[in-house]
């Protein structure tokens, strides 16, 4: 993107957003502008979702490839039937239960959605954001906005108006600064087309939060297997990525710290800087290896604490110039298992096993 675009910085109280500062943001959407904004999950990069040469411009701005659809973010729940061709009972299960939140469903697309914001399917995924900024802006736009992470593609997602900032400036029309975003991980896709619901995606609301409501629900395998074909065209792309190599080291916690200290040792006889990505239980040992740079971030039982920290912590290491990132997996239940995949998608599914 080759044509610079003064961005405006707009900071606002997350609880209370100045109702003039949103209706100047609400009208860039309507004129077809780009607008990043926080949500409980990360910052998103917002266009009038019915809005086909708004939404290329998402694509553009971001570096994202086509295929690639776009969320569709919605103030009201009733929206729903005006952007999708029929209902659901499980959808309506969902978003009583969820909505606002970190869940995305995925249902059969109304014809009004441009092929822009679906990359050519005939489904469409909406949520509604539990963010009073994020809902206050869709409501001053008047349209549904759809909005990918805003970061450029394939970057650690945004989860402070900074890391924008960095990565969009100059892109993009507006930055509402609304602070940190609270879960710091991106929502759950569950697609619901199918007989038993698929997720897509694992993100701020569990499989197992879902399965107390709708019963049985389907991992899609890609997901976890990178030798398999995701069902979201989406996901096959490498994601979250430092520019430093990340290596996922899991075992026995002591297996584990021996581990990490020899690649540490090795890597620093090649001259590289190393960082280490430690569970609160081990951080006093790798703290005696003096790293280049060490980020706690959670208890290994705890992934809520984790994802709250994860993707700053990747342009953390960005900022300290860090080539190699040695990192410790955590528990896969619950949150768990949205940690673990952004950090296998950041390591490009390079792990190390000690047993």
């Amino acid at each position: 993107m080759d044509d610079k675009v003064k961005t405006h910085y707009i900071k606002v109280d997350p609880w209370q957003p100045a109702e003039t500062d949103i209706a100047q943001c609400g009208e860039i959407i309507r004129a077809g502008g780009l607008v990043a904004f926080p949500t409980e999950t990360v910052y998103g990069l917002g266009a009038n979702a019915l809005d086909r040469e708004a939404c290329r411009r998402i694509f553009q701005a971001k570096g994202r490839p086509q295929d690639n659809p776009l969320i569709v973010h919605i103030a009201d729940a009733q929206d729903v039937q005006m952007l999708t061709r029929s209902g659901s009972t499980l959808a309506a299960l969902c978003i009583d239960r969820f909505w606002p939140g970190p869940l995305t469903l995925v249902l059969p697309k109304a014809a009004q959605i441009p092929l822009e914001v679906t990359a050519g399917l005939d489904t469409v995924a909406i949520r509604m954001p539990d963010h009073p900024v994020a809902l206050a802006l869709i409501k001053q736009a008047g349209v549904p906005i759809a909005a990918p992470s805003a970061n450029l593609s394939g970057r650690p997602s945004p989860t402070l108006a900074e890391h924008v900032r960095e990565d969009l400036g100059g892109r993009i029309d507006a930055i509402i600064d609304g602070g940190a975003c609270r879960i710091g991980l991106e929502s759950t896709v569950l697609d619901l087309t199918e007989a038993v619901p698929i997720i897509l995606r694992p993100g701020g609301v569990s499989r197992e939060a879902l399965e107390a409501i709708l019963g049985k629900v389907n991992l899609d395998p890609g997901i976890t297997d990178a030798g398999m074909k995701p069902r979201s065209p989406g996901v096959k792309y490498q994601h979250y990525a430092p520019r430093g190599q990340v290596i996922l080291v899991e075992g026995e916690r002591r297996l584990v710290q021996v581990r990490i200290e020899t690649e540490l040792c090795k890597a620093r006889e090649q001259g590289l800087k190393v960082g280490i990505l430690s569970s609160e239980e081990s951080a006093a040992c790798y703290k005696q290896l003096k790293p280049d740079y060490l980020a706690v971030l959670g208890a290994k039982q705890e992934p809520g604490q984790v994802a709250a920290k994860l993707y700053h912590t990747l342009r953390s290491c960005d900022h300290n110039n860090i080539d190699l990132i040695l990192a410790e997996t955590f528990a896969t239940s619950g949150m768990g298992a949205a940690v673990m995949n952004r950090m296998e998608k950041a390591a490009g599914y390079h792990r190390i096993v000690e047993i």
